[in-house]
This record gives structure tokens, C-alpha cells and sequence, in this order.
């Protein structure tokens, strides 16, 4: 964990002594820099734009600056820059194109509050997502301000000079050069781009046809092909279905879905047409009054049912298992492929549309095999219980590669930050990071959710640090009356599944009391996030 004497060291480097002269009028090339192009650093642009009007840092007053400094021509400093390694925004849902791809989140909670999401699909498409992106970008000019094929390297914070020096390269013409800023903000997501979680299998190499991973899905021809997709989670439960649509432009021969053991599946309405009745034309509330109806329903459902599973698992066991018993009536398919040892939400739990997945095995196209795999042959897979899975090619879902702040390297003052060792204040801010926050969204929940109560605090921070003219706002895991201790359970909570637990390293950790506990708890995370006073004992400011 933090060495707490190291800790204390940079915070008070960080508030050592008064800037000098040069240091207070140090321009910078945009007062916030937002580093990655998905729907977090989208939603994080948007809400800078829409408070376009205002400053963001307080500055000394001109009469103080000429008492101190000679005044020079300055360069022109931009209010924020976002930049994207990628080639274009969207971030997951630019990266991800296998067939089936979509949200595991109801759209009108995984939409931006500011911004309706008034499609009727329940779980939004992969495509439609990244539109619903594009066009926000749009709508609130967001546009000009990305710099695509830029990938930020190291960031490194000065004390002396009140600011960050990101390290970037252009990965179209392979320059690289430095660019300043007051503020960072990580919205690159938790995971790895480059490569997702690929375990080796023994004897991998003697298998004759195709192994793809769904990270790297580019035109796989899997028409009338037979097809075993390793894996349980949501990819793989997209997957099946998809892949044995008669319907779509390809159609495999056969496709099984191997897992190394079950994962809770719950069917929800592919279509909500609520916003519809609610909006009629024989309706008092507008659009937009129904659709924050429909929102607030949409996500006092998601905490119920998130509650009730960690206070009452047995219940909600046996609910989730009654469903998937009526689903599977008919088709000859063994319960126990959906009804894992763990409780309900220790992992997530699947969600899948109008029964796709269900329907899918009541057909001749697909099957569920759990088991644990001895090694690959020519021809496919050899399990443990001795059976033999025939393939064309293997999909390996096996999960995701953690990663923060899409890898760049964190330094303060010259000492390396070691983030997988510091405590996450509130979710948004790092332990001993001045002027940095990193977006995370919710695990039992829209992932969105999170993000826009995030982004909506971020504001509220600068909007302070502006209006008291503070520089540098750094959050510390002691004060004079206590002290907060780091937990084993990272940012994204007490999940146990293995992406998580593979990454523990990687995550900050949350801590023991507030506000560096993680709640996973949109209400009170919205009272939190949005009402409680900025200043408090844990977060120190300087000018």
C-alpha cells in the first residue's frame, strides 16, 4: 500500500511554498486536458462546453502580476483538448465490432442525462451507441477540440509551476511532444485496448483453424462454420445468439458456448415503449418530463434489484433461477449451466434481450457445455470429462486486460505515482494526485450513471477553485482528527470476477471511511457528487 511517509512528502512538496513570479504567470496549452474520446470523456467535454461562459481558474489580479512580474505576450491557452489514440471517438463501441455487439444497460440510464436517450431498444447496439456519441460531439462542438491518433505517454505534475507536462505521441506521423495543462481528466475507461485477457491453451498451436479474439473482431467469416466461444460473460452470451441468427447476412453451422463454469442470465423487454404512452399525445408530460420519469424508475430498479441481491441472495437466487427454468423449459438444456456457485452480483449479472439467448438453444444451432479444457487438437477442443468439441474456429471471450489512464505513466515532482497503491477519493480523485481525476462508472449499474455524477462534480470543483482563485486542488489520506487506511477492494468494488481480481495492482483501492469508500450507490454517490460542500478536511487547495 501508500508509503504514507513518501505520501505526506509529495503533499507537501505540492504546497511547499508560495509559486514564484514565473511560475503564477506559466501559460499552458488548455487549462484541462481530457484524455480519451468515449462516452466519458464526450460527457466530461460536454459539460465543460455547456459552462463555456465561465472561468474555470482564478488568476491574480493584473495590478499584483505587474508588481511582480514584467507582463510578456502569452500564448493563446484553450479551454480543453481532448485527445484520443484511436482514430476516431466512441471508445469501447469503436473498438468492439463483433456481430451482436450492445449495451448491458437499459439505454435511458445508460444515456447522458443531458442529453435524452429516446430510442425505444432496451439494450442499445453497439452502432447506435457510438452514433448517439458522435452526434453529442456535434451538438455541443466538441468536435473541433479532438486530436485523434494522439496517445498521451507519461504525464508528469510540477509543483513549481502549478501544472501537468503530458508526453504525447502523434501515432500518424510518430512526432512526439509535450503539452501543458492545469487540470487532467482520465476517461479512458479500465481496460487495455491493445490486447484483451488471452490465457494460453495447451497445444493451441496444433489447432488448424482460426482463433479470434473479440477485441480484435475484423470481417471473421463464420458463415456455416462450426464455432466454440470460450467463455461466460456477457461477450459470449451476445455472441451465440448472434451468430446463429438465420436472419443475418451469415449464419454458423453450430456454435457452443464453452464455460469454465456459469454465469447468472436474466431476460429483460428488448423494446420500452413507455416514453411513448407517457409522451402521447393524450398525455400532460412532455418528452422530457417522461423521460426523467422513466430514467429515475429505470434506476431505482437497478438499486433495488442490486440491494435486495446483497441483503437477500438466497431470494433472489431462487427468482433468477425460476427464470431461467421457464426460459429453458422444452429445450433439453441442464439448468445448472446458469446457476453458478456464487451469489447474484459478487460477478455481474448477464442481461440479455427478449430471450435471445434462450431461444437460441431451443435450437439445433447451439449448446452450453461446461466444462474445463484438457488442450486443443486439429480439430477443435479436448475437455476434461473427455468429450471433444469439433470447430472451424474459436472465439477466446476469456475477458479484459485492466489498464489505467490508457498506460500513460504518472509522475509527481519527479517520483513515479504508483496508482495501483493509492486510495480513490470519492471515486473521481487519486490519493496525492493534485489537479487529477479518473473516471469510473458503475459496476452494478449504467455505466454512465457514474460518469455523469462524476463529470458533474468535476465542474463543481473548478467552478470553486475558480471563484477562490485556487491552483492546485490535491486530496490527502490524513488530517489533524483522522485518517484513512486502504482496503483491499479496488474502485470497482468487491466484484470477484477475474478481470478484477486479475488486475488488483493495476486499480486504486477505495478506503475504510468516507469519503474514500465506494458505495456503488447511485443515490447516495448523486447526494455526494452534487450537493456536499467541495472543501472539505480531506481535500486541500492552494493558490
Amino acid at each position: 500500500m501508500l508509503d504514507m511517509t513518501a505520501g505526506k512528502q509529495a503533499i507537501k512538496k505540492c504546497f511547499k511554498s508560495k509559486s514564484s513570479p514565473a511560475a503564477l504567470n506559466t501559460p499552458v496549452d488548455c487549462e484541462v486536458l481530457i484524455i480519451g474520446a468515449g462516452i466519458a470523456g464526450i460527457g466530461m467535454a460536454s459539460r465543460l462546453q455547456q459552462q463555456k461562459h465561465k472561468g474555470l481558474f482564478g488568476h491574480k489580479s493584473r495590478s499584483r502580476l505587474k508588481q511582480l512580474v514584467k507582463r510578456k505576450p502569452q500564448k493563446t491557452t484553450q479551454r480543453f483538448v481532448v485527445l484520443e489514440k484511436r482514430a476516431d471517438l466512441g471508445g469501447t463501441w469503436d473498438l468492439f465490432t463483433y456481430p451482436g455487439i450492445r449495451s448491458d444497460s437499459d439505454a435511458l440510464t445508460f444515456g447522458y442525462s443531458f442529453r435524452p436517450w429516446l430510442d425505444h431498444r432496451v439494450l442499445a447496439k453497439g452502432g447506435d451507441i457510438k452514433n448517439y456519441i458522435a452526434d453529442t460531439a456535434r451538438e455541443f462542438g466538441i468536435t473541433e477540440h479532438i486530436r485523434y491518433q494522439h496517445e498521451v505517454q507519461q504525464l508528469s505534475w510540477s509543483s513549481h509551476s502549478q501544472q501537468w507536462t503530458a508526453t504525447v505521441k502523434n501515432l500518424a506521423s510518430g512526432e512526439v511532444f509535450a503539452l501543458t495543462a492545469k487540470f487532467v481528466v482520465g476517461a479512458t475507461g479500465y481496460y487495455d485496448y491493445e490486447q484483451g485477457y488471452r490465457p494460453h491453451f495447451d497445444k493451441e498451436e496444433d489447432f488448424q483453424g482460426a482463433i479470434v479474439h473479440p477485441q480484435h473482431w475484423q470481417n471473421v467469416n463464420y458463415d456455416d462454420k462450426k464455432v466454440v466461444i470460450i467463455g461466460s460473460g456477457a461477450t459470449a452470451m451476445t455472441l451465440l445468439p448472434a451468430m446463429v441468427d438465420e436472419e443475418s447476412e451469415q449464419c454458423a453451422q453450430h456454435v457452443t458456448m464453452l464455460q469454465r463454469s456459469p454465469t447468472y442470465v436474466a431476460s429483460v423487454p428488448g423494446d420500452d415503449y413507455a416514453l411513448d404512452w407517457l409522451a402521447g399525445k393524450f398525455s400532460p408530460l412532455s418528452k422530457t418530463q417522461a423521460y426523467k420519469l422513466l430514467r429515475t424508475r429505470n434506476v431505482l430498479m437497478q438499486q433495488g434489484t442490486y440491494r435486495a441481491a446483497v441483503f437477500a441472495p438466497k431470494v433472489m437466487k431462487a427468482l433468477l433461477k425460476r427464470g431461467v427454468k421457464t426460459e429453458l423449459k422444452g429445450s433439453g438444456v441442464d439448468i445448472a449451466h446458469f446457476m453458478p456457485a456464487y451469489n447474484p452480483w459478487d460477478e455481474r449479472l448477464c442481461a440479455v434481450p427478449d430471450s435471445d439467448l434462450f431461444m437460441a438453444l431451443h435450437g439445433k444451432r447451439a449448446a452450453v457445455v461446461t466444462d474445463q479444457i484438457s488442450h486443443f487438437t486439429k480439430t477443435g477442443i479436448m475437455l476434461d470429462s473427455g468429450k471433444h468439441l469439433e470447430a472451424d474456429i474459436i472465439v477466446t471471450a476469456t475477458g479484459l486486460k485492466l489498464q489505467m489512464l490508457g498506460g500513460a505513466k504518472v509522475y509527481v515532482d519527479g517520483q513515479a505515482i504508483d496508482i495501483g497503491s493509492r486510495m480513490t477519493y470519492k471515486a473521481v480523485m487519486i490519493e496525492g494526485v493534485p489537479n487529477m481525476v479518473a473516471l469510473f462508472g458503475y459496476t452494478n449499474a449504467s455505466w454512465t450513471l457514474k460518469i455523469d455524477l462524476a463529470c458533474q462534480y468535476v465542474l463543481r470543483l473548478l467552478n470553486h477553485m475558480h471563484k477562490h482563485r485556487y491552483q492546485v486542488a490535491v486530496p490527502q489520506a490524513k488530517t489533524a482528527h483522522s485518517e484513512a487506511h486502504a482496503q483491499p477492494d479496488t474502485v470497482m468494488g468487491a466484484l470477484s470476477a477475474g478481470y478484477v481480481q486479475r488486475a488488483q495492482h493495476e486499480l486504486p483501492k477505495q478506503g475504510d471511511i468516507y469519503p474514500w469508500r465506494v458505495t456503488n450507490n447511485y443515490l447516495s454517490d448523486r447526494v455526494m457528487l452534487k450537493y456536499r460542500n467541495i472543501k472539505d478536511d480531506w481535500l486541500l487547495f492552494n493558490r
